[in-house]
């Protein structure tokens, strides 16, 4: 929905020290209105994509002067007006009919309890001036970003990473960790952790709280527990019949908290097509948009023979999209600038460029991401289904690389396999009676919070979109947990979600084997894109990081499509994206 950025000092009052060099590092997040708030110690900065009360009364900074209170605010809350309503009845008196001044007065009235009342996806931050407090808050599940550095001097927060080291004075030590976490899940570096020591993410579910003494504190409102084998759903018609009545309820808060047009981005896959489905009776003009690429010769570029099928039986307003493949090339390079940490999936372009097209059109969007690890819908899931419960048995069928690969790829030196350390502390403060269910509940919060919710949200929010996740409401994940994993893992994953769709999607749809966004160009390194990736590898910025291994790279760049990860990743394609980040970014 927008960018948020702020700075706190600790020694000196808010002069002359440039807040708009951060903002303008967030300012394609939110295109429509931009504004900052000094005073004294304190500096907040603001950039708008109006969606819930148009009118320049809820533009941000927003100030509360009654409270004494300044917010800054990214997201959406979705029950914003029956909280609204609550506040009225005890008295409160609101200027605007938006969600933004629906928070401050919450947390005027319930402190930090009021996060535990939002439905909704949101990163703020509160200036309470009367006791010189900054208060923070991201949602449950991290869909939107909060980034922070904290020193002796300042404290600092942002929607990204480049909002952060903007001023060029933040020591970029590379944490050797976060890197090993990196290459062994794709991408994935958990919160509060980012690649670098000395920049932090706020974690999903948590607040964080900082005085005038720089005295910081971090706490959670909110966890997904595990649910006991006893407590587990083991009727699958109760099942059912549960997550389509959250679905439905995730799916009509998210199209209803709007002013403007909302559409769908539909893959052709169950996820967006079942968004669709149960989205249509209540809402008949539908806009739906899809995304397509050239033919390879190994893998057809587009999923359109399924859209289609969505689109005529629902009749939607949809636009298609067709990319030539040899136009991906060069947009590369600003793709890997608009990423706020470095990713590896592939499909992150395409999100990237159909983006681009849909902002033209509509500012916000639905999309199926979390379905899969809310509902075991990844085939290395059912591997897992039948493994004994422990993290090794999690790690041979996930994990990108082993330790000794991480060693063999890095110049780092590794105290110990951090990356399998982390797994076990997560398993073991899970305790799931399976390993499937101890695994649903580790890639549901951790997992997807740094890998597709991080992408969609910085791909379409590059372009002034705001993408949101139903399957990631709270409510809809609380229930499925509760759900026994192995009636998720039927009919090859996601049997719940099919089950729903069985009497309302075409059967090419529901039983099509399991598809990601077809990006043929770079999943099959070739060409002019291998020539692309030997001058990233063998640049002078690569060689004077010295992060690699030269002869690694040399083994990689040998056999460009054969090194392949558990879960089919191109292991190549994975070195040489993490170096475009940094040479887009720190360079």
């Amino acid at each position: 929905m927008c960018g948020i950025v702020g700075e706190y000092l600790f020694n000196q009052n808010y002069s002359n020290h440039n807040i708009e060099i951060l903002l303008e590092k967030v300012i394609k997040r939110g295109p429509d209105f931009s504004d900052i708030y000094t005073s004294d110690c304190i500096a907040l900065g603001h950039s708008r994509l109006s969606i819930i009360d148009l009118s320049e009364a809820s533009n941000q900074p927003f100030i509360d002067r009654e409270a004494k209170m300044v917010i800054v605010y990214n997201g959406c809350i979705f029950n914003y007006k029956d909280l609204r309503n609550q506040l009225i009845k005890k008295g409160y008196i609101f200027k605007t009919t938006g969600d933004t001044e629906v928070i401050i007065k919450s947390y005027q009235e319930w402190g930090y309890g009021c996060l535990k009342k939002f439905e909704g996806d949101f990163a703020f931050a509160i200036w309470e001036s009367e006791y010189k407090k900054l208060f923070l808050a991201r949602d449950r599940f991290g869909v939107k970003p909060l980034y922070f550095s904290n020193n002796s001097n300042y404290f600092r927060f942002g929607s990204n990473i480049q909002s952060i080291i903007s001023k060029k004075d933040v020591d970029l030590i590379v944490d050797p960790i976060a890197m090993h976490m990196h290459f062994s899940l794709h991408s994935v570096v958990p919160a509060p952790n980012t690649i670098f020591k000395n920049i932090k993410k706020v974690p999903p579910g948590h607040y964080l709280v900082i005085d005038e003494n720089n005295k910081l504190n971090v706490n959670a409102y909110w966890n997904l527990d595990a649910c006991s084998q006893q407590d587990l759903i083991s009727d699958e018609n109760i099942a059912v019949k549960i997550v389509k009545e959250k679905l439905i309820h995730a799916i009509e808060k998210r199209l209803l908290a709007s002013d403007t047009d909302i559409g769908v981005l539909l893959s052709g896959g169950l996820d967006s097509s079942l968004i669709v489905a149960l989205a249509k009776d209540h809402f008949p003009n539908l806009k739906t948009y899809s995304i397509g690429f050239e033919d390879d010769l190994e893998e057809k570029g587009s999923e359109f023979f399924y859209s289609d099928q969505i689109v005529n039986k629902y009749r939607t307003n949809h636009k298609k999209f067709i990319i030539n493949n040899n136009s991906v090339l060069t947009r590369l390079p600003e793709t890997f600038k608009s990423m706020s940490e470095p990713m590896v999936a592939q499909d992150a372009v395409a999100f990237y460029l159909l983006s681009e097209l849909v902002s033209k059109d509509v500012k916000v969007v639905l999309s199926g991401q979390g379905a899969d690890e809310g509902f075991a819908g990844y085939f290395w899931y059912k591997k897992m289904s039948s493994e004994l419960n422990n993290y090794h048995n999690f790690s041979k069928h996930y994990f990108d690389r082993n330790h000794q690969e991480i060693e063999d790829l890095l110049n780092i030196k590794f105290k110990e396999d951090h990356s399998s350390q982390m797994i076990k502390k997560k398993f073991k403060d899970i305790n799931s009676k399976s390993l499937l269910g101890n695994v649903l509940n580790f890639d549901i919060t951790t997992l997807v919070v740094d890998d597709p919710v991080k992408r969609v949200d910085n791909m379409t929010m590059a372009w002034g979109l705001e993408a949101r996740v139903p399957f990631l409401d709270h409510e809809l994940i609380e229930a499925s947990v509760r759900i026994d994993p192995k009636l998720h893992i039927k009919r090859n994953g996601k049997n719940i979600l099919k089950s729903i769709a069985d009497n309302i999607l075409p059967e090419d749809v529901i039983d099509r084997k399991k598809g990601y966004f077809p990006m043929p160009a770079l999943k099959y390194i070739r060409g002019e894109y291998y020539e692309f990736v030997c001058d990233i590898l063998n640049s002078s910025n690569c060689y004077n990081r010295n992060l690699y291994n030269r002869k690694h790279i040399k083994s990689l760049l040998s056999k460009p499509n054969e090194y392949k990860t558990a879960i089919d990743g191109n292991k190549l394609w994975h070195v040489a994206a993490t170096e475009l980040w940094f040479q887009q970014n720190i360079d």
